[in-house]
């Protein structure tokens, strides 16, 4: 897990920066040099095939993201990451297999970020139970988190942009909620841990829960359905509030090369520890994160569209006057697109837009976040199969914040066997 801010929040340094270019500058010249059959192109296979080992490294570099619109509850701008991912398969038997990945971020150590077990009572029939620190049930990006699966550098806001709510410490009131407008990478309220920290997305791409998850399908149509620790803004390894998650998805497939999804999700938010701080004794599981999810996606010969839209709701405690107007409401809205121009080039986009409800302080009404707009453009050049090069800007703009319009550029560089 990603270790907790102390004071203000750390820029990367010159070196961080320095060897995130130089990895990008070796991976691009090692790829020119060599020819397409180089580099390993297929998952390593061991134990009379019942071990199957696969990795990826995506470096990536971009503008120094001043006013944090990028940045991710690790503490970092996904701009300016260089990861690297290694996840094992091992099966034991028809029925039962064995899944885990390790995650290094920037040269720092490997975090567990997955593992669970995966069981099938009926080997020939669509059907599973996973139970460990399984996949995010809700949404549909959160399927396709891995850097390969996005056309983009960047990742859609209600996955990634940090608003300033936090599970740990609550507003006293009003006033001081709409003082953290735009400051979710350095969050701070008087209720609970005082030590600033980052806030959450409305769901984190970055992290897996911890649960039982089950899922069946079919050609036309699957299902799945979790009980876990955490909620989609805050997954957990630990359950610190004393109530599960429950949360569950619907995919259709009415026709060929279109998929239409529904999320559904609600558990506890905020931990025991500030709830109990808040209200001095009231149980932690009425203070909850309730969010539903709808998404389609439709491929055709060249093209590629997305669409999903996200709302969130969550419930805190009233501490003082002026009394907060719960839950707050956030609302996420991302449309992507993909165009393939010629083989191995690709050209994509995608517009996002996060909104919050208002709250009335003593100043007079506002939004409890300062809103969001993005932009991001690029395309993708295959310089093998299993090695990309991609390119991106975007523009961002907040009604709130220290910075509240940045442009920036990024590359990134990314190879999977």
């Amino acid at each position: 897990m990603g270790s907790s801010l102390q004071g203000k929040r750390r820029s990367p340094s010159s070196l961080e920066a320095g060897g995130i270019v130089g990895v990008c500058a070796l991976l691009f010249c090692w790829a020119g040099s060599v020819s397409a059959q180089t580099l390993p192109d297929s998952p390593i296979v061991l134990a009379d095939r019942n071990l199957t080992i696969s990795g990826s490294v995506a470096a990536s570099f971009g503008s120094e993201d001043l006013g944090f619109f990028n940045y991710t509850e690790y503490e970092r701008s996904v701009l300016r990451t260089v990861r690297l991912e290694l996840t094992a398969a091992l099966t034991a038997g028809r029925h039962v297999t064995v899944l885990g990945a390790l995650r290094s971020d920037n040269g720092e150590r490997p975090i567990p970020h997955a593992f669970y077990v995966r069981l099938r009572p009926w080997a020939e029939r669509p059907f599973d139970i996973q139970v460990g620190r399984v996949p995010q049930t809700f949404g549909s990006y959160s399927r396709r988190t891995y850097a390969v699966d996005n056309p983009l550098i960047g990742y859609p806001l209600g996955y990634q942009y940090l608003t300033s709510l936090r599970a740990d410490a609550v507003p006293r009131n009003a006033d001081e909620l709409v003082g953290m407008r735009g400051r979710g990478w350095l969050s701070s309220f008087s209720v609970g841990e005082p030590t600033p920290m980052a806030g959450v997305p409305l769901v984190s791409a970055f992290r897996w829960d911890t649960g039982v998850q089950v899922h069946a399908g079919g050609p036309a149509i699957d299902g799945t359905i979790s009980v876990t620790t955490g909620t989609p803004a805050r997954p957990l390894v630990r359950d610190d509030n004393g109530r599960p998650q429950v949360a569950g998805r619907l995919e259709v497939r009415p026709v060929f090369g279109l998929v239409l999804g529904a999320s559904a999700s609600r558990g506890p938010f905020v931990g025991a520890a500030a709830a109990r701080a808040a209200t001095g004794g009231e149980t932690a599981g009425a203070f909850t994160q309730t969010a539903w999810g709808v998404d389609a996606e439709y491929a055709r010969g060249h093209y590629l569209m997305r669409l999903e839209t996200i709302v969130s709701r969550w419930t805190l405690p009233l501490v003082g006057e002026p009394r907060l107007r719960l839950p707050l409401t956030a609302t996420a809205v991302s449309v992507e697109g993909r165009y393939k121009v010629a083989p191995g080039v690709y050209a994509a986009a995608r517009l996002d837009r996060l909104g919050f409800s208002h709250v009335t302080g003593s100043a007079g009404r506002a939004s409890w976040d300062a809103p969001v707009t993005r932009v991001e453009v690029g395309g993708g050049y295959s310089l093998q199969r299993n090695l990309l090069l991609k390119l991106a800007y975007q523009h961002n703009v907040r009604d709130g914040g220290r910075v509240r319009r940045q442009s920036l550029g990024a590359a990134q560089l990314v190879f999977w066997f």
